[in-house]
Parts: structure tokens; sequence; C-alpha cells
């Protein structure tokens, strides 16, 4: 507890970058031992117990006193174990500081390749640079990896090709809660990091995969967005199934991407959904592209 303090306290005397200044971090109990905070970046989830807390991501590094001290306020133990989604940098930044407090960064085995690697994003026209050794996960899995944490089995599944090719679903059975990650954007169309592996194929796949998983009360915490519930996920799902079904009628009548764009296909979602950082033209460049690249 001493050195969490020690951290703490060096991080907030130290200056933030003035585009998290403002930001608050916002705790949402969401069922049994897990809760959602919101800040900027994805959304974080907490289980907190006897045998410590597991965070889900961590946001940008500016924010980790914040975060840090947003945990202590419902729980004063250790961060044993740091469960990164997938690489996406507003999802992995706090990994360095956390990983030298002795939290055991976990990912995908996909993820971590990413994370030590440059990258680019098309969506950002940004090159990422490979995180330093320090904040690089130091397990990874393949297929599920399984926490036997705080009297519960806590269950991590990788999704595959779907918003990245390294994404996990996490499943608290006990509490009654999935942690999505990106796979699932609540209120607004997704992003799909197609130059990370990422399908909009693999994105309804994992949804359906997610949905297995429901039951009565199931609570569902977003990559971005809202708290949801099952009833949420579903339509969501449904929602890119059927825009991807739409875009490949649109695309068996030899339809270029600008004539699908132009078409509209989505138009009915398109006030509800697009006003997040994915706006509609993107949106459906990101199916026309996940069924092009599907084509034999």
């Amino acid at each position: 507890m001493r050195k969490l303090l020690g951290i703490l306290l060096l991080t907030l005397s130290c200056p933030l970058p003035a585009q998290f200044e403002d930001v608050s971090i916002k705790t949402v109990p969401v069922g049994g031992a897990v809760y959602m905070m919101e800040g900027r970046g994805g959304n974080l989830g907490v289980m907190t117990g006897p045998d410590g807390v597991l965070l889900i991501d961590d946001q940008y590094a500016p924010l980790t006193a914040k975060i840090l001290a947003a945990i202590a306020e419902i729980d004063d133990g250790p961060i044993r174990f740091v469960l990164n989604t997938h690489w996406h940098f507003d999802h992995t930044g706090g990994n360095e500081e956390l990983g030298g407090m002795g939290a055991v960064i976990v990912s995908q085995d996909n993820a971590r390749q990413r994370m030590s690697t440059d990258q680019f994003m098309q969506v950002i026209d940004r090159n990422i640079p490979a995180l330093p050794p320090a904040a690089l996960p130091v397990v990874t899995f393949n297929d599920r990896v399984t926490f036997h944490f705080n009297g519960e089995a806590v269950v991590a599944y990788h999704a595959a090709h779907a918003h990245t090719d390294g994404d996990i679903i996490i499943h608290f059975p006990q509490s009654n809660v999935i942690h999505m990650g990106d796979i699932f954007f609540n209120k607004t169309y997704p992003l799909i990091d197609l130059d990370s592996g990422g399908t909009a194929q693999g994105m309804i796949a994992a949804v359906q995969s997610a949905l297995g998983l429901c039951h009565s009360d199931t609570r569902v915490i977003p990559g971005h967005g809202p708290l949801a519930n099952c009833a949420d996920l579903e339509t969501y799902g449904q929602m890119l199934a059927d825009v991807t079904d739409r875009v490949r009628e649109l695309m068996g009548r030899g339809m270029t991407l600008e004539e699908v764009v132009a078409a509209r296909p989505n138009a009915k979602l398109d006030e509800e959904l697009g006003g997040g950082f994915i706006k509609p033209d993107r949106f459906l460049e990101f199916i026309y592209r996940s069924l092009s690249e599907a084509a034999p």
C-alpha cells in the first residue's frame, strides 16, 4: 500500500499534458465484484476482492495516476493482473507503469506481437511505434485462459479477426459480466482496424460468441460507450450483420466502394450511430474492404 501511495503522490505531482488535465475517472458498479471505469480511451474493467485487483485495459499513460486513485477508492489491494483487450494505445498506455508496480500484463499472442513492433493505422493516418519492453505483456495465450481469482473463474477468450487479430472477450461468470473490448462500440459505429487483421465478419462472429455467454441480467462493458446489457449487444450485432448483408448485395451488383457509399445502405442508422469517431462513410468502407479481401 505504501508503494502504491508513493507512486500516486509522485505522478500526481507532475503536470499532465493539457488534453488530459480535465479528464475525470467515473466509476460505475456493474455486478458482483466488477466495476466499469470511464475516462478517456477504452472503458476499463476492474475486479476487486481478497486476492487483489484485476484490471482490464489502462487507457493513456498520463491518466495512470487518476486511474490508480479511482481504484484505490474501491479497493486498496495490489493490482495483480492487467488484461489488454487488444494492442491499441488508448487501451495499453498504462502498461509500463503498472508493470513496474508488479502487475502481470496479459494479452492474446497477436496483441503482444503488434505491441512489440511498429504499426500503422490507416484510419488515423498514423505510425504507432512499438511499446518499450517494460510495457509488453509478459503472459500471452492463444485461444483462452482462465484466472482463478477472487473466488471466481474469470475466462478470457480470443476473438479472431474482429476489431483486430488479437482481441479478447473477458467473462466473469459469477459476477455475470462480460467485457467486450473494442469489439463492441455502444451507441456509435465501430472502428474495424483492417490494418491489424480486423474484419466485419469477425466482429459479427465475436458478438454471436459473446451472446452465448449471456444469462438473465448479464451486464456488458463495451470498449467505448455506456454500460450495456445483452439486448444492447444483440441489437448491435444485428446491425453489423444487416449492414454487411446490404453491402454484400450491392457489391454483387458490381458496385464500387464509391457507389456503395453514395447508395447509403445504412441511412436509417446514420443519425443514431454516426455521431462518434467513425462516420457512416468510413464504416461502409470497413465493411466493403472486409468483404473484398475475403473474396476468392
